[in-house]
């Protein structure tokens, strides 16, 4: 691995002074200069980079200039080390020279994907970005195992069952598998698009996922949360808050989490989906009505999904929801199974499970819920409904009686 840091060569000077660069990798560390020079003042020594509110516009274009160079060298670097070679000095001075035209040298697929990824963080949420940037690792660290370096023309159907291998081995589900040959493949797109390369051989590779049950709570089960004795404000009292919030309206935890006073249109919420920008109107029911002013007053707030999921897990196993559920992954295209306490189960994403799976149960006809919840098609709307054994029941009980009446 390797480090980049920024400073100036003179940080006291009243002139302007030299922008150089440290670059750390393999036990060595190789003093670069940028060939910027800026006035100490106008230099940011904690974020390394010039100051621009109210400064000179020149000091964005240095900035730009910056990061360009630190980008190029990670991945001249990275690129290198693959091949087994460690960048002599001379290289990487070569490497942060100012280039006339990239366009006519061979394309570099791994700063390419680098650039990709800054400019899917103009446009998209924090979490997608995330997931692209995960993707990013996973072939840099291939890249990284199979000491070559990775260039277009290598993206073969034997590249695939290598790209693919690894990942299996490195112990992706066949779930998580399937979502990161499909962020690669988005990358390859992007590339094509815009002339970087002309293989398409990457649009037949498909890897067949199969995605996690997701557990929802019974009404009963709902009920021992809701009636749970906690201390207002308390840690967990907030996080059932929210997840209270999530099961009453079919929110996900992101759409809770990003509410605001301006949202509320009293008898219902007018909100913008975080993940799929879908504009929707959800209906607000006495209880959601008590969560959502306790939201407005502060005495409710969001947390991190992770630390949200890590407390209804206390809060789930606090309520004795403890009966055992299968819980079944795919790997390799193999299953494998074991029982753990529902509690264990219980994620951010049981609170939108358990509004369809209830409202079903009440009566409400599937159409009128996925208007709420958003749900396009019925496809994928089918994952979140969990026919229970006392819905199962009642529902041919219904018909039984029906029949009985007839006769």
């Amino acid at each position: 691995m390797s480090s980049i840091s920024f400073h100036l060569k003179d940080p006291k000077s009243g002139k302007p002074t030299t922008i150089f660069i440290w670059f750390n990798a393999d036990g060595r560390r190789t003093k670069l200069y940028t060939g910027y020079k800026i006035i100490a003042g106008q230099w940011d020594n904690e974020e390394q980079k010039a100051l621009t509110r109210g400064y000179p516009r020149e000091n964005g274009d240095i900035n730009k200039g910056l990061a360009r160079m630190g980008t190029r060298l990670t991945e001249f670097y990275t690129a290198q080390r693959a091949e087994g070679i460690i960048p002599s000095v001379e290289s990487l001075k070569k490497v942060i020279e100012p280039e006339e035209e990239r366009g006519a040298d061979r394309p570099m697929l791994l700063i390419d994907y680098a650039d990709y990824l800054k400019r899917q963080a103009l446009t998209k949420q924090p979490t997608t970005i995330k997931s692209i940037r995960t993707n990013y690792n996973h072939v840099v660290a291939f890249v990284e195992k199979r000491r070559k370096v990775l260039n277009y023309d290598d993206l073969t159907i034997a590249f695939y069952d290598n790209f693919t291998h690894y990942l299996s081995e490195a112990g992706l589900t066949d779930n998580s598998l399937s979502k990161q040959v499909s962020l690669f493949k988005c990358f390859l797109s992007d590339a094509l698009n815009r002339g970087r390369t002309d293989k398409q051989d990457f649009k037949r590779w498909t890897w067949a996922g199969r995605e996690p049950d997701v557990i929802a709570l019974t009404r009963d089960e709902l009920r021992a949360i809701e009636n749970l004795q906690l201390v207002p404000r308390n840690y967990l009292h907030n996080a059932r808050s929210l997840f209270l919030l999530s099961c009453y309206t079919g929110l996900r935890f992101s759409d809770v989490a990003a509410l605001k006073p301006e949202h509320d249109k009293a008898d219902r919420l007018h909100v913008t989906t975080q993940k799929t920008r879908d504009s929707l109107v959800i209906p607000v029911s006495p209880k959601a009505r008590v969560l959502l002013d306790l939201l407005w007053s502060g005495e409710v707030h969001p947390i991190t999904n992770q630390k949200l999921n890590q407390f209804l897990k206390e809060l789930a196993q606090r309520a004795g929801i403890d009966v055992l559920i299968e819980d079944t992954e795919y790997k390799g295209g193999k299953r494998l199974s074991v029982k753990k306490p529902k509690y264990d189960l219980i994620s951010s994403h049981t609170g939108r499970r358990t509004f369809v799976t209830l409202a079903l149960e009440s009566g409400l006809p599937w159409e009128v819920i996925m208007k709420v919840t958003g749900h396009k098609d019925m496809r994928s709307f089918k994952r979140y409904i969990q026919v229970t054994d006392e819905r199962q029941i009642d529902a041919f009980q219904q018909i039984w009686e029906a029949e009985q009446l007839k006769d």
